[in-house]
C-alpha cells in the first residue's frame, strides 16, 4: 500500500505537469507509513473514518481502488464525486469513509458523531479521524476532543506532525513539547510515536483499540513524520532549510519499510523488486483505464443540492389556543415519541428545558441519551450531528440563540449544506434557531440571520409565524432528508393560536396568506407578519391588502405571492433585518423580474436600520419596524396612483 500510494503520487504529479490534473495536488511523500499503519486496524464499511488530504494510502487500505483515486484527480465521469469536488475531497459516505472539508478541524466532530450514533444503536464500532500539526491549532480540534471525551466516544485522533503547516513551522504553531501532551487536558490518553514506521503506528492504534474495547474513550496519537517535498505540487518548499530537506530525505519511510519487509518476510531485494514491478504494472493499467474515461457531461451530471423528499403520512394533531412555545414542545414530543432514532441536543436543553423552555420536560420523558446537553461548541455540535445523521440517527439541534449559529458557518453552511451535492448521501438534520429582537437582549442575542443562511445551497429554511406554522415547520423539517433550519422568532413565542394539522406533510411547504385585499401585496417574515396584519386591520383609510409569509425561504415557493402582486400591482416587503441583511431585496427582485408589466408603482421595502440591534428598550423600539411604519408605507404606495 505504501509503494502504490508513493507511485500514484509520482504519476499524479506528472499528469499535473501535463495539464491533465488540476487543482491543489497535495504531495504525500513521507506520510505513507503513518497512513497505512493507522488505517489497517479499522474495518472498511463499518468503522467511521474521516481522512485528510495526505491520506491517499489510507483510502487504498480502506477499500478505495487506485483507478477511482486517479479518476478523482482527473475529475472525469467516473470520479467518486462525479467531477463536482476537488481532487482530495473524496470518500464513500455510505461506507462511512467521509469526504473531507478543507476547513481544517471540520471533520473531527463528524467522526465523533458518527461513532456515538452507531454505538447508541448497538454497533460495536470505533472511529479514526486525522488532523495535521497546523490543524491542531483550530478551535474545532479542541471542541471535538472535548466532546469525544465528555461523551466517552472511542475515536482515535491522529495528529500527523510533519513539522510544517504549509510553510509555517511548528515553532509558530504550539509551545508544548509534544502535541500528544494536550490529551491530558481532556482527561484522555495520549502518546507520540514514530510516524515513519508503519508497524509502530499500527501497534499504537491496535493497542488503543484494545483499551477502548474495555473502556470506551478517545485516544490522541501524535505521529512524527516528514514531508519530503513541498505542501503541494506548485510549492518548492524554499522556506525549508537545505539541511532539513537533506535530513528528511534520509528518513524516507519507504527505505525503512522495504528493509522491514525483507527482514520479517525473509525475502531479498530482487524478490521485493519483482513484487513492486507487478504492483506498478497494475497501477499503470489503472491509470490507462482512467485516462480513457470520458469527461463529465453537464447534461447528465446531477447538480441537485437537495436529496429527494418522500414525506411519510404522520398522525394528525389539533389543539386550541396554543402558545408558540408549546407548539415547539409538542412537535418535539411527537417526533421523539414516534422516532426512536431521533434525539435533541444543544446547550441547556436538558433539565433546564432550554433558554426559552421549549424543551421543558422532555428529558424527564426521554432521558439523557435522547435529550443531550452539549458543551459550548456550536461548530463541533453541528459536525457531531452531521456525523450522527450518517450512522442512523435523526438529530435535532437547538442553537441557544440564532446569533450563535454564526460560530458554525463552515459546518452548517459548507459541510452539512453541501453534503448531498458532493457525497450523494442525504443528511437528515433539523436545526432550531430562536431569533429576532423585541425583548431587549441587545446586539448579540437579537439577530435574525435568515439572509445569511439563505446564501448556502443545500439548506432548507423555514420561518413560521403562528403555532400551526411552527408545528408544521418542525414536522416537515424533521421528516425531510436534507438539513433544515427553522427560525423561531422569540417575540412570537408568546403568541397564541389554534393548530389543526391533518398529517399531510406534502402540503406544508407553501406561502401563507393571512388577509384578503386588492390594493397592495405585503410580504412579511417573522414578527413582521403580526405587525403587517395589524397595519392592515387598523387601516383607517380602508385600504385592503393581502399579507403573505413566504414560510419556506429556501427553496423559495414564491409563485402564489407573485400571482398576488399581479392582481394588486403593488408590492410592499417588510422585514426586521436591515435592508442589506434580509431577503426583502431578493423578494423585490423576483417581483420586478416576473411582474414588471403589471406593477403600478415601484416596490417598497420597510426594514430596520443597517445597524446592530440596540439594547435599551427605547432604542430597540425605534429600531424595529412596526404597524405604523407599515401603514405609512402602504398609504404612500397607494397614494402614488
Amino acid at each position: 500500500m505504501m509503494y502504490v500510494s508513493r507511485q500514484m503520487d509520482i504519476r499524479i504529479k506528472e499528469l499535473f505537469k501535463r495539464g491533465l490534473v488540476k487543482g491543489t495536488v497535495i504531495l504525500i511523500g513521507g506520510n505513507e507509513a503513518c497512513s497505512v499503519g493507522m488505517a489497517m486496524p479499522f474495518r472498511p464499511g463499518k468503522d467511521p473514518v474521516a481522512l485528510l488530504h495526505r491520506n491517499l494510502a489510507a483510502h487504498l487500505v480502506l477499500g478505495c481502488s487506485p483507478k477511482s483515486v486517479v479518476c478523482q484527480y482527473l475529475a472525469n465521469a467516473q470520479s467518486p464525486s462525479h467531477g463536482k469536488e476537488g481532487n482530495v475531497h473524496f470518500g464513500d459516505a455510505p461506507s462511512r469513509r467521509f469526504p473531507m472539508l478543507s476547513h481544517l478541524g471540520g471533520m473531527l466532530a463528524v467522526d465523533v458523531g458518527a461513532v456515538w450514533s452507531a454505538r447508541r444503536a448497538g454497533e460495536d464500532v470505533f472511529g479514526l479521524t486525522v488532523i495535521g500539526d497546523g490543524g491542531s491549532s483550530t478551535g474545532q480540534f479542541h471542541e471535538s476532543l472535548n466532546m469525544a471525551s465528555v461523551y466517552k466516544v472511542p475515536v482515535v485522533f491522529i495528529v500527523e506532525n510533519n513539522g510544517y503547516a504549509f510553510s509555517t513551522p511548528v515553532k509558530d504553531q504550539y509551545s508544548c513539547e509534544r502535541l500528544s501532551d494536550r490529551a491530558a487536558g481532556y482527561g484522555i490518553r495520549g502518546r507520540t510515536v514514530n510516524g515513519l514506521d508503519a508497524f509502530e503506528v499500527y501497534d499504537a492504534v491496535s493497542e488503543s483499540l484494545e483499551l477502548m474495547a474495555g473502556e470506551p474513550r478517545p485516544v490522541l496519537i501524535e505521529c512524527m513524520t516528514v514531508r519530503l517535498e513541498g505542501h503541494a505540487v506548485y510549492d518548492n518548499a524554499e522556506y525549508v532549510p537545505d539541511e532539513v530537506k537533506a535530513a528528511n530525505l534520509k528518513k524516507d519511510p519507504m527505505i525503512f519499510a522495504r528493509a522491514a519487509i525483507m527482514e520479517h518476510c525473509g525475502i531479498d531485494d530482487a524478490a521485493l523488486s519483482l513484487i513492486e514491478a507487478k504492483l506498478l504494472a497494475e497501477l499503470d493499467g489503472a491509470i490507462r483505464e482512467s485516462m480513457d474515461v470520458p469527461r463529465p457531461s453537464p447534461s447528465s451530471t446531477s447538480m441537485e443540492v437537495f436529496a429527494p423528499v418522500k414525506y411519510p403520512k404522520i398522525k394528525p394533531y389539533s389543539a386550541k389556543n396554543v402558545w408558540n412555545t408549546r407548539a415547539v414542545n409538542t412537535a418535539l414530543d411527537h417526533i421523539l415519541a414516534d422516532n426512536g432514532d431521533a434525539f435533541v441536543c444543544g446547550q441547556d436543553v436538558g433539565k433546564y428545558g432550554s433558554a426559552f423552555k421549549t424543551c421543558k420536560g422532555l428529558i424527564d420523558k426521554y432521558g439523557g441519551e435522547r435529550i443531550v446537553d452539549t458543551p459550548i461548541c456550536e461548530a463541533a455540535t453541528v459536525g457531531f450531528c452531521l456525523g450522527a445523521s450518517q450512522s442512523g440517527s435523526r438529530p435535532i439541534m437547538e442553537f441557544q440563540f440564532a446569533d450563535f449559529s454564526t460560530e458554525a458557518v463552515s459546518q452548517l453552511g459548507m459541510n452539512a449544506g453541501t453534503w448531498f451535492f458532493r457525497a450523494g448521501q442525504p443528511a437528515p438534520l433539523l436545526f432550531r434557531l430562536p431569533n429576532g429582537g423585541g425583548i431587549t437582549l441587545g446586539a448579540f442575542h437579537s439577530g435574525e440571520f435568515e439572509g445569511l443562511w439563505s446564501r448556502f445551497p443545500g439548506l432548507k429554511l423555514f420561518y413560521p409565524a403562528t403555532p400551526q406554522e411552527v408545528y408544521e415547520a418542525l414536522m416537515a423539517g424533521f421528516y425531510d432528508p436534507n438539513p433544515c433550519v427553522v427560525f423561531e422568532h422569540k417575540l412570537l413565542y408568546g403568541g397564541k393560536g389554534d393548530i389543526d394539522f391533518d398529517g399531510d406533510l406534502g402540503k406544508v411547504c407553501r406561502p401563507r396568506k393571512y388577509t384578503e385585499g386588492g390594493d397592495v401585496t405585503i410580504v412579511a417574515t417573522g414578527a413582521m407578519v403580526e405587525q403587517a396584519v395589524l397595519a392592515v386591520n387598523n387601516n383607517e383609510k380602508k385600504y385592503s391588502a393581502e399579507v403573505w409569509n413566504p414560510f419556506i425561504l429556501n427553496p423559495l415557493s414564491f409563485g402564489p405571492v407573485l400571482d398576488s402582486v399581479r392582481r394588486t400591482g403593488r408590492l410592499l416587503v417588510v422585514q426586521e433585518s436591515g435592508s442589506v441583511a434580509g431577503l426583502g431585496g431578493h423578494f423585490i427582485s423576483l417581483a420586478v423580474r416576473e411582474c414588471f408589466g403589471e406593477l403600478k408603482c415601484a416596490p417598497a421595502l420597510v426594514a430596520a436600520p443597517d445597524t446592530p440591534v440596540p439594547f435599551a428598550k427605547e432604542l430597540e423600539t425605534a429600531f424595529l419596524p412596526d404597524a405604523a411604519a407599515i401603514g405609512r408605507a402602504m398609504e404612500k404606495m397607494i397614494g402614488d396612483i
